[in-house]
């Protein structure tokens, strides 16, 4: 459903947050390890989202990324979703025919719809501020 940086991207925003909550900012390695991503990649992803404004970043031996407090209240998933892969999630074909829409559904349209409309709003109605407190709570968790 996701492309791999933006499952990245999300894990890596929900570990940040969760350290922000703590007043931590954390080093692209640390965030690396701790979602199970190559460094490199990690390293790319953090630079779109702190680009787009989602996350922040200081440089220097007390600097990391991390989440402004405006920042940790305020991202929703769709922010991320929307920066790395675009919005083209909530318009394709559940069945990835060019020629379907409302007038020439395909088999599966009306279904499919209904599947992307729950996403979307699912995505613009979690912030990860309340992501990262399941995963303090231990009610959720970024890798086995």
């Amino acid at each position: 459903m996701f492309s791999k940086a933006c499952e990245y991207g999300i894990k890596a925003s929900i570990f940040i947050a969760e350290q922000s909550l703590k007043s931590n900012k954390v080093g692209q390695v640390a965030i690396a390890k701790a979602i199970s991503s190559p460094e490199a990649f990690t390293a790319k992803t953090l630079q779109i989202l702190t680009k787009h404004g989602i996350i922040s970043s200081e440089r220097g031996p007390h600097g990391g990324f991390f989440f402004s407090e405006l920042q940790l209240n305020s991202t929703l998933l769709s922010h991320i979703v929307e920066v790395i892969d675009g919005t083209n999630l909530y318009k394709g074909c559940g069945l990835g025919l060019d020629c379907c829409n409302e007038n020439a559904p395909c088999p599966v349209h009306h279904q499919f719809k209904q599947i992307r409309d729950d996403l979307r709003n699912m995505l613009e109605t979690t912030l990860i501020v309340d992501l990262a407190i399941g995963l303090k709570s231990g009610l959720a968790f970024l890798k086995r």
